[in-house]
């Protein structure tokens, strides 16, 4: 069994839970929503006899400080990547490698674009960047996107955390429909429950929304500044079966990214570092090895 060591960290001036494990070339593992440190552990388990793995909770989420009590808008891109260069500090690290999903995806480009030259690569799975534009509002895309919104309600997090057979219905709702197969958290899911119940991680997730949200309708409209293409080499390994951020959506990667390769997890959904551990394991050893 991988030792795993749980420590805080306070990059910043918030403190971050970081869970970290294995030994070699450092990774920092960027999850998104709805999840915490533990939707890396069988990444973790397959990798650690090769790098040295760290999975820092944002700012919000998991144990990590609770930067606000109520709804708020810190919880940028931005303010992401400023905690995770803070971090890199602080852990004394020199060039790291960046893996990501969903809003670590988010944190990671924002990253790339600011310290370039602290990074080995950029790893990513079903990743949303600005190639994706005003298909968010595709007719086939607005039945996904509407929690997007649910989220941003300032008594959204009352409403599911009001029981815990609340949050599971919300919660458990996400992980089932976005992973292809349904039952791909069964055995974990009152985990993942303990954690949004625990004070503040319902709002901590949710101000990720109220955040990002002008953005998002910059995007939708199709007046979002156009930012800088990336040249940190970077990987993809996108799930076919993702119903919410769609592999079709690729196809503009070539204009944000000079140094990429996209490959397809054929029968994953939106988890494919959960759902397909294995697969995503070899393609991250490949990568920066």
């Amino acid at each position: 069994m991988t030792g795993f060591s749980h420590d805080v960290i306070t990059a910043n001036g918030v403190r971050h839970h970081v869970t970290s494990c294995g030994r070699g070339t450092p990774l920092m593992l960027l999850h998104g929503w709805p999840e915490f440190w533990r939707t890396w552990r069988p990444l973790m388990e397959r990798l650690a006899d090769r790098f040295t793995l760290y999975a820092p909770e944002w700012r919000g989420f998991g144990d990590s400080d609770k930067t606000s009590t109520g709804p708020a808008e810190d919880c940028t891109p931005d303010i992401l990547a400023e905690d995770l260069q803070a971090l890199r500090a602080a852990l004394g690290l020199g060039r790291v490698g960046l893996v990501s999903h969903d809003i670590g995806a988010f944190a990671a480009q924002a990253f790339a674009r600011r310290w370039p030259d602290a990074l080995s690569g950029l790893f990513f799975f079903n990743c949303p960047y600005p190639g994706i534009g005003r298909r968010w509002t595709d007719p086939q895309s607005i039945p996904e996107i509407w929690y997007q919104t649910f989220n941003q309600q300032p008594w959204a997090a009352d409403l599911v955390a009001s029981s815990r057979d609340a949050c599971r219905l919300y919660i458990g709702h996400f992980l089932r429909h976005w992973a292809a197969d349904p039952h791909a958290f069964d055995a974990e899911l009152e985990l993942w429950i303990d954690n949004f119940l625990k004070p503040g991680n319902l709002q901590g997730g949710f101000n990720w929304y109220r955040s990002i949200n002008r953005a998002r309708l910059a995007m939708m409209a199709g007046t979002a500044p156009v930012p800088p293409p990336i040249a940190v080499r970077a990987r993809f390994l996108w799930g076919r079966r993702d119903p919410v951020v769609r592999a079709a959506w690729s196809d503009r990667l070539h204009e944000f990214f000079t140094d990429y390769r996209l490959e397809f997890a054929e029968f994953a959904g939106h988890f494919v570092h959960y759902e397909a551990p294995a697969r995503a394991a070899s393609a991250i050893a490949d990568f920066f090895d």
